[in-house]
């Protein structure tokens, strides 16, 4: 479905211009004449993303743009605004009352698409990341690990869980674990960033459940740095005495007083190093597994396992711990 472009400018000729543009280009475009008649449009009409020019009548693009960061049906919506280069005081008063992005006539018509493409792929991952950690969420995990299958590029998935989650927020309530999960989301974030990787991405699934994507020789450095920087990390979300005491005490669902230990990762690494992934879903499913296996450990502190098995044994694995 084609996404949909609300243009608003009050000259004709460059309305005609920028629908002709657009639509060639695949878009669904609206049109209005008015700032008026496109804050009605936006709120009717439903579009992915707007186009506002600075000076038009009955209401100005400044003044448009405010009514529709104001309105909640309107305010996430991308806009741009257009306006003559010797309008460009404007559009800097645009950009602090919340514009995403302007450009100036005339308008190059190859500038034009792209940078209406940008903004829509700013508001669909803006869309989906998730509210608490700031991340990307499902929706760009799975569009990233589709992109990156597709064009055949080498890389690894590293499925990040963490464990003993839920007796955690018990004890200590869900603000406390709301650190957990922005420590977590903050740990893989400062370790992507020391990888020379430029394409590496963190992800959050959701609840406890985060994603890492990097080159396939890089996945094990990664999984080793995130285990040590987030046991590090651990120990400064519990009490003093349950810090000494390395475990917290909590009532199964008898009431029943259950010991569980401090937070721990299990980390599940699949890698088209080793194999060959026809689809997402299979990637994800072999990350999953050794995810499993690494929970399955006894040894205090987090653990990781990488897939090795060849497509010929299908039997071989190997676990790495940190």
């Amino acid at each position: 479905m084609s996404a949909r472009v609300l243009v608003a400018d009050d000259d004709e000729d460059i309305r005609a211009y920028l629908e002709v543009t657009l639509q060639l280009a695949g878009f669904h475009v609206l049109l209005a004449a008015d700032g008026a008649e496109a804050v009605q449009a936006a709120r009717s009409g439903r579009p992915d993303v707007i186009l506002l020019d600075v000076m038009m009548p009955t209401l100005d693009g400044l003044d448009a743009l405010r009514q529709l960061r104001d309105d909640p049906r309107t305010g996430h919506l991308p806009v741009m605004l257009l306006t003559a280069r010797v309008q460009t005081d404007d559009a800097i008063c645009g950009l602090d009352a919340g514009a995403d992005d302007y450009l100036t006539k005339p308008f190059d018509p190859d500038e034009l698409v792209a940078r209406v493409r940008a903004a829509l792929r700013r508001a669909e991952t803006q869309r989906t990341r998730n509210p608490l950690t700031g991340l990307p969420g499902n929706e760009s995990i799975l569009a990233r690990l589709s992109r990156w299958l597709t064009r055949g590029a080498g890389f690894a998935l590293l499925y990040v869980d963490l464990d003993r989650f839920k007796p955690f927020n018990d004890h200590y309530g869900f603000l406390r674990g709301d650190d957990a999960l922005r420590g977590l989301a903050t740990v893989l974030q400062a370790v992507r960033d020391e990888l020379d990787d430029p394409e590496a991405f963190v992800g959050h699934v959701g609840g406890d459940d985060f994603v890492v994507l990097v080159r396939p020789e890089l996945a094990l450095t990664a999984a080793q740095r995130i285990c040590e920087r987030f046991d590090a990390f651990v120990p400064t979300l519990y009490d003093p005495d349950d810090r000494s005491a390395g475990s917290i005490e909590v009532p199964d669902r008898r009431g029943v007083p259950q010991r569980y230990e401090l937070l721990s990762l299990s980390i599940g690494i699949a890698s088209t190093e080793v194999r060959e992934f026809a689809h997402h879903g299979d990637m994800v499913a072999t990350a999953t597994e050794m995810k499993r296996y690494a929970k399955s450990r006894t040894a205090p502190g987090s653990d990781y396992a990488i897939d090795r098995r060849s497509p010929e044994d299908g039997v071989e694995m190997e676990v790495e711990l940190p």
